[in-house]
């Protein structure tokens, strides 16, 4: 069958997806896949094709369930909402902890189990109450994320080496692979 390729994720990775169904989705479609930090909105870029033999040879990284509906839209919209109050929420814990972290954005994920906060630089360890007091709040898991690490290291710091490359890309992400697919490294 062949995988797609989706963009997801608030910082845009690409990754390989097969559908559970057979689906042959178009170009731009949105659809709900679950990779491997569970359920999220996805836009797929490119349909299975016959000529990029490196992307079937490559597993996948996750499944496209189903295409987005309305209900879905709705739930986003929520889901957007609580996004802007975990910002705010983290923002002022951080200023009344007096940490010295700046948050830039914040993720939630389709299915609610995960919050992801970026941060610009090092996020110091007393951030760790901060950490606690938003899982509590928000009942899920609760992940910071140092943003320069993660634009310039996707996965790891072997993350679009010649050698990660050489071998099909890494095993927990497709920054690899797309260096691969456009010819140029990250």
């Amino acid at each position: 069958m062949g995988y797609h390729l989706v963009r997801y994720s608030l910082l845009g990775h690409v990754g390989r997806f097969a559908s559970v169904d057979a689906t042959r989705y178009p170009r731009q479609t949105r659809v709900i896949v679950r990779s491997p930090r569970g359920l999220e909105i996805g836009e797929i870029l490119a349909t299975p094709e016959p000529e990029a033999s490196f992307i079937q040879e490559a597993a996948a990284e996750g499944q496209i369930l189903r295409r987005v509906t309305i209900e879905d839209d709705l739930l986003l919209a929520r889901l957007e909402k609580h996004r802007h109050e975990a910002f705010a929420a983290c923002s002022d814990l951080l200023a009344s902890e007096a940490v010295p972290a700046v948050l830039v954005d914040v993720e939630h994920l389709f299915d609610g189990q995960g919050l992801f906060f970026y941060f610009l630089g090092e996020v110091p360890s007393s951030a760790t109450g901060v950490i606690e007091r938003l899982a509590a709040t928000y009942e899920t898991k609760v992940e910071f994320r140092k943003f320069t690490e993660t634009l310039t290291e996707g996965c790891g710091p072997s993350c679009g080496t010649e050698e990660a490359m050489g071998q099909g890309g890494c095993a927990s992400c497709t920054s690899c692979a797309v260096a691969i697919a456009c010819g140029t490294k990250h």
